[in-house]
């Protein structure tokens, strides 16, 4: 006997014409692309982040050049008698004073020295009036520039009166004495020029000083 065979065919289901179907894979298909943007994101932000870390601290450069300047024709160079003098001369005496008059530059190191104005009020207080008046009343300062440095001057006439070492507590005193001083500002740090001497020899050399002063230039 001859048995019909029945094939049953499953009938198969197409998932691309499902709706609900259709719109999981929208959304997962969604999802990979906002996750490969997300990737991409912090990939720049690291490399960003990584390129503008902050880079080591450099030493700062100490600067290269020195204090110039010409001397003016009559003075005598002497050799420094310390190693805190870069230069140091003699200026003739004039006829009717004693003793010559002595310019010293001094150069300290940069940041060293103290500052402009605590270097004015010292020297100022290093000259005392016969009249026991203020010799802050009667000192003249100027302050210029000269090629590109800050300069301060000082000039005040009295009594001489300043440790003839420092620390030494031996007073030096000069009556009829004039200082006249200038502050030096440099890339390098302050330089300090101090002309101290007999009144009348220090105002024979007024111009030469001044010429002295506006020389100043840091190369």
């Amino acid at each position: 006997m001859l048995h019909s065979m029945i094939v049953t065919r499953t009938p198969q289901i197409e998932l691309d014409n499902i709706p609900v179907m259709r719109n999981i894979k929208q959304i997962v298909a969604g999802l990979v692309i906002l996750l490969g943007f997300s990737l991409l994101s912090c990939g720049c932000s690291s490399s960003t982040l990584r390129g503008s870390a902050p880079t080591a601290t450099q030493s700062p450069v100490s600067p290269t050049g020195e204090l110039h300047y010409k001397v003016p024709e009559g003075w005598i160079t002497e050799h420094p008698t310390s190693n805190m003098r870069v230069a140091q001369y003699k200026l003739p005496k004039v006829q009717g004073d004693g003793e010559d008059a002595i310019l010293v530059v001094y150069y300290f190191g940069a940041g060293q020295g103290g500052s402009v104005q605590a270097n004015i009020e010292r020297w100022t207080g290093q000259m005392v009036q016969a009249d026991g008046s203020s010799s802050r009343d009667k000192a003249k300062s100027e302050a210029l520039e000269v090629n590109g440095l800050k300069v301060t001057t000082l000039d005040l006439a009295g009594t001489y009166s300043a440790e003839m070492s420092p620390g030494s507590g031996a007073l030096d005193t000069k009556k009829n004495y004039r200082l006249k001083a200038a502050v030096v500002e440099t890339p390098k740090g302050p330089y300090f020029a101090k002309l101290v001497g007999p009144e009348k020899t220090v105002a024979h050399w007024d111009q030469a000083f001044l010429e002295y002063v506006k020389s100043f230039e840091f190369k």
